[in-house]
């Protein structure tokens, strides 16, 4: 659990949404994201997927990097996940929490070690932290979240359950 871990948005309201938040302070210990993170998963008004998400602040597992990042790097990206990414280069073997496709894409062009929703429930379920991914992935089909059926699949395939 020593590693350092940044994450985006989207697994954080992903994970959220199916009480999977947990799984990353049992997985990971400590979860920092940047300002711009958030930003987007605390918006003005507020949602329903926040009780969640502001707990784990409250908690003192989910942190906010004290220093603003100054988002560089891609256009086409969010700011978000340029800041996430900045800060994950500023921290060599950071593993990086990002699901969307292009800031995957840039994240490993940049030598980052990243990871998405979907490895996250495929860990939680290899240590045991949770009885079925297959359950999750069913529930955030459900929640109008989306995982591509390949990725689904190899996770499934991965921890023994296709």
């Amino acid at each position: 659990m020593a590693r350092f871990v940044v994450s985006d948005a989207s697994p954080l309201i992903a994970l959220g949404r199916v009480g999977g938040l947990p799984w990353l302070k049992h997985l990971f210990g400590t979860v920092w994201i940047p300002a711009q993170v958030e930003a987007e998963i605390f918006p003005t008004p507020s949602t329903a997927d926040q009780d969640a998400l502001r707990q784990a602040v409250d908690r003192g597992w989910l942190k906010v990097w004290p220093q603003r990042v100054v988002p560089r790097g891609r256009l086409d990206l969010d700011d978000g996940e340029r800041a996430c990414i900045e800060l994950a280069l500023k921290h060599p073997g950071t593993l990086l929490l990002i699901d969307e496709r292009a800031g995957r894409a840039h994240a490993r062009e940049c030598g980052l070690n990243i990871a998405g929703t979907a490895a996250v429930i495929g860990e939680a379920r290899a240590r045991q932290v949770i009885p079925s991914a297959r359950q999750v992935f069913e529930s955030l089909h459900q929640s109008d979240f989306r995982i591509a059926p390949e990725v689904i699949r190899a996770v499934l395939e991965r921890v023994g359950e296709l």
